[in-house]
């Protein structure tokens, strides 16, 4: 066995690996009830899925040009995902769309209610 073949095994799992992390988000997106469980299942997986994919994919095409590039995406996704989901969550809260109930800690509700009795100046 040498080592490029151990290497596009190793390839292949995270490819596999990968893309069933994100069918896992694509279904969790359909199947979950409410808007903070949807975000958790199109942050979470999709995240853990492409980085998964992406190291698939340097280790199948072993450039530098290709490895670098294939950091940068990860990069980009790894710190843009929360933030955008952040801040759908915090959009989804404003306009009522978020069941109360089902949170077990509400601190927004505060933060919302200081910044309506002392408006800015």
């Amino acid at each position: 066995m040498t080592w490029s073949t151990l290497l596009d095994g190793a390839g292949a799992v995270c490819l596999l690996l990968g893309a069933f992390l994100c069918l896992a988000g694509a279904v969790g997106l359909v199947r979950f009830p409410d808007t903070l469980s949807r975000l958790h299942a199109a942050t979470k997986p999709q995240t853990l899925g492409l980085i998964l994919i992406l190291a698939g994919l340097a280790l199948t095409l072993r450039t530098w040009a290709a490895v670098t590039t294939l950091v940068l995406l990860g990069a980009t996704q790894f710190f843009t995902s929360p933030v955008s989901a952040h801040l759908v969550g915090r959009a989804a809260y404003r306009n009522r769309r978020v069941d109360a109930d089902t949170l077990e800690v509400d601190e927004l509700s505060e933060a919302l209610q200081r910044s309506r009795t002392y408006p800015p100046s």
